[in-house]
């Protein structure tokens, strides 16, 4: 569509009478643009390394019937919530590996350098690692067999696992479902996830199975999507159904605090956590533009509660208030994604522990008084 022309109005005056040309390109915001990996040569071109010795022969490399695992999803029984759709969301990330084209990879490429960045940060070799929703292996590609020597790549699409990219390391690909892990426990040094998550029913379940895996002393690192991630978005929609149909339903789907991510770890098993949050801004011609971006990234929305259809003139009327609301300068919209970073090790004896209760030998209304001279008493 290389013109958009909505007229919309607002307190009966037409205030975003808009006529302009598409930009072709999605760009990240130059601030947003960090050169993480400009010091490291990263290897994406690379053959793939022949079939190594099976390191799981353990797991099931079709898993279609996914209540032939005995671990339950939950600690509580019967007390899982159920937001998500998981076969609607299997066949979005079958549409768009379809595409064959990598123009919607942008997001998942930089984020998953970033969490390969993580990985570099710990002065260690991983033996065993498993990447749990790795899409195209945007994680896999950023990292060297010097850091991680053997690497499993799972997903709930069998059609993105054929389409993974080439990288150093000897992977093989098991199509698995991220609820429902086919690994034996104690089995991975490493297991990272990249953009998965945040599609996940029971998240609780789902980070006490990836504890469940990782050997003791073992390392999870993470990153989603949540907080208030595409907030222009969602209220562009909530405005234009408001006035347009008389209410709104959900179109953009729930995420996760960052205030609740450090509990959920915990809770869950992991120690020595660490969680931090990035911005990433990307532009965009238009509210179409982003919509069809999510589309062939996977990411369109698969809440049960969703709405099947949103009227023409509804698109066009929220297209009128994103511009309106959040346009630049430039003519280009702002989509605002919240990413989540995580990182969680399970306990082992060997790791650093707070001192007991009591045990400190110096007292806090002392520590002023650290650093000054000591005087001699006068008798």
């Amino acid at each position: 569509m290389n013109n958009l022309i909505v007229s919309r109005f607002l307190n009966c005056n037409c205030v975003c009478t808009r006529v302009w040309k598409e930009v072709p390109g999605r760009l990240l915001a130059t601030e947003q643009h960090n050169a993480f990996h400009s010091h490291r040569n990263i290897m994406t071109d690379s053959t793939r390394s022949p079939p190594m010795k099976d390191p799981v022969s353990f797991c099931k490399s079709r898993c279609s019937r996914w209540s032939d695992f005995p671990r339950q999803s939950s600690g509580r029984v019967g007390c899982t919530m159920n937001v998500f759709d998981r076969t609607m969301k299997r066949r979005q990330k079958k549409w768009a590996a379809s595409q064959d084209t990598d123009k919607y990879d942008y997001l998942r490429d930089e984020v998953g350098s970033r969490v390969a960045d993580r990985v570099y940060d710990i002065a260690r070799t991983f033996p065993l690692a498993l990447d749990i929703g790795c899409g195209k292996s945007h994680i896999a590609e950023h990292l060297h067999k010097e850091v991680v020597e053997q690497l499993i790549l799972t997903d709930i699409s069998e059609k993105i696992l054929m389409n993974t990219r080439e990288n150093e390391i000897p992977t093989r690909c098991v199509v698995a479902d991220e609820e429902f892990l086919p690994f034996k426990e104690n089995t991975f040094d490493l297991v990272v996830s990249s953009l998965s998550l945040h599609w996940i029913n029971d998240l609780p379940g789902a980070l006490r199975q990836i504890n469940q895996v990782l050997k003791p002393d073992g390392a999870f690192i993470g990153a989603m999507v949540g907080g208030e991630t595409l907030y222009e978005l969602r209220c562009s929609l909530q405005l234009a159904e408001l006035e347009r149909e008389g209410g709104f339903s959900p179109h953009v789907s729930p995420y996760t605090a960052v205030t609740d991510l450090g509990n959920l770890l915990s809770q869950t098993g992991f120690n020595m956590l660490t969680v931090d949050i990035d911005s990433i801004q990307v532009h965009y011609p238009g509210l179409l533009e982003v919509m069809t971006d999510l589309q062939g990234m996977g990411e369109s929305n698969c809440s049960w509660n969703r709405k099947k259809m949103l009227h023409r003139d509804t698109i066009l009327a929220a297209a009128a208030i994103y511009q309106e609301m959040y346009g630049c300068d430039d003519g280009s919209v702002p989509a605002t994604f919240e990413i989540l970073y995580m990182i969680g090790w399970k306990p082992h004896s060997s790791q650093a522990k707070p001192a007991e209760r009591g045990s400190a030998n110096v007292s806090f209304g002392e520590l002023s008084k650290i650093g000054q001279p000591l005087t001699e008493d006068k008798t």
